[in-house]
């Protein structure tokens, strides 16, 4: 009854995932994207008791469907669900009942909406309200333009970025503004797995290619199919996968392993890297053919100390983040320009860290520098990151030259300070007045700089 050719096509431009069960709570159709979250296609499924399948923590499961079976009602309940990553995600289930054409109940349907994705939008007037990006960076706007512009093609897209600037982020958001949104996502983590895992994860597998594939599975392409695939870091990728992935999207069609029929593909490819892709080219760890491939829209993240206007934006934001049903706690001026100092080599990734771990501890009260982590209060991050900015890829935009600028920085706020404790005549709070900063401010950077 879960089978006709309309229902499944309707269930597919759903843009959440839908399980449809029977009475028995038994699985008798999943659409695309339930697919992609589990990991499962339709034929593995099919008469599988739904907790099987969906590992969540709504147990007992049919409980939760007793409305919608005795008084046709639609019920919803949040919860959580492990994915196909292992990974813990907050989930929204509506269950609805479906009826026969003579009005009786015969199963339902479940829409698990991904309460994880829900954009958060600045309110402060100025910020950028593009699906999430918080930022008022001049750089950070040009970003989002381009990612409204690609998200209306289907061309490659090619993601450069430090560690934690957001590539993942941003391939999801040029994922959700274009016509395939209601279509899975599919992440690939290119150096997760070796490369015989990593080949069937990619193409899937038939029953008997291996030993112990003792069932057909569906690779990531399959599952990412009319949607978008995203590699994570696409420079990780072995030799031999990169030939077969261009001859994938040169073909459009693959084969699965230990299969001799070919399966169209239909999924838009998003690639981010942090390395230099020419750089490895030349030195034979990365084809040419496929960079050429992969680059046909080019997109630049620029690193979070390139755009320091954004840090209080961005520690607001994860203040709400981590005190949800709470009073969000203050951070106080110290602390302030402490964080506003910091270079973050870690980019947005580790000032999400330092939030959560000044919200831990200060309980929820006024954040203070005491309840910053240890090494920001040290003041020697620009010595110690300055060669890790340095061995970015050259090719980034910028990167090259960020070292000499973090140096010639250096001596100029030498100069400063040497002025500023010249004109108060060596008082250090005076100075540190003069210089808009906390006095433990200035003892740090007075440390750093031998003065």
């Amino acid at each position: 009854m879960f089978h006709n050719a309309d229902l499944i096509s309707l269930l597919d431009g759903i843009p959440h995932a839908v399980v449809l069960v029977d009475e028995k709570l038994h699985i008798g159709r999943m659409n695309q994207r339930a697919e992609a979250l589990t990991g499962r296609s339709n034929e593995e499924t099919a008469g599988i008791p739904a907790d099987y399948i969906l590992r969540t923590n709504l147990h007992p499961f049919r409980p939760h469907f007793t409305k919608v079976f005795e008084e046709k009602l639609i019920v919803s309940h949040e919860g959580n669900i492990l994915d196909l990553n292992r990974k813990i995600a907050p989930i929204r289930f509506s269950i609805s009942p479906v009826e026969s054409q003579a009005g009786e109940v015969i199963g339902a349907m479940i829409v698990l909406e991904d309460l994880s994705l829900t954009p958060f939008r600045m309110q402060e007037e100025g910020t950028d309200g593009f699906e999430g990006v918080v930022s008022i960076s001049p750089r950070m706007q040009e970003v989002s333009e381009q990612i409204s512009v690609f998200a209306g093609t289907d061309a490659s897209v090619l993601i450069y970025g430090e560690i934690g600037t957001g590539k993942g982020f941003v391939a999801e958001k040029i994922h959700q503004a274009s016509k395939r949104s209601s279509y899975p996502f599919i992440k690939v983590n290119c150096g997760a797995l070796p490369e015989p895992l990593l080949e069937s994860e990619l193409f899937g597998h038939v029953a008997g290619a291996f030993p112990g594939a003792d069932q057909n599975r569906p690779g990531m392409f399959r599952l990412a199919d009319r949607g978008t695939i995203f590699f994570t870091e696409i420079a990780d990728l072995p030799l031999p996968l990169q030939a077969k992935l261009l001859t994938v999207l040169d073909d459009g069609e693959l084969f699965a392993l230990g299969s001799t029929k070919k399966v169209a593909m239909n999924a838009r490819v998003i690639a981010a890297t942090s390395r230099d892709l020419k750089r490895l080219i030349a030195e034979g760890k990365f084809r040419e053919d496929l960079f050429y491939r992969l680059n046909v829209l080019r997109l630049q993240l620029p690193p979070l100390r390139q755009r320091a206007e954004d840090i209080p934006l961005l520690v607001d934001h994860f203040m709400h983040s981590f005190s949800p049903g709470r009073l969000v706690p203050k951070v106080d001026r110290e602390a302030q320009n402490i964080m506003k100092d910091y270079s973050y080599p870690g980019n947005v990734r580790e000032l999400r860290n330092i939030v959560e771990h000044a919200i831990t501890l200060s309980h929820g009260k006024t954040i203070k520098a005491e309840h910053l982590p240890e090494y920001l209060l040290q003041g020697d991050d620009a010595e110690r990151y300055a060669p890790v900015w340095g061995a970015v890829a050259p090719g980034l935009a910028g990167a090259g030259e960020e070292t000499g600028r973090a140096k010639r920085w250096d001596d100029v706020e030498k100069e400063m300070i040497i002025d500023a404790l010249r004109k108060s005549r060596g008082k250090r709070s005076d100075a540190a007045k003069r210089l808009g900063w906390a006095r433990s401010t200035l003892y740090r950077k007075l440390k750093h700089h031998g003065i």
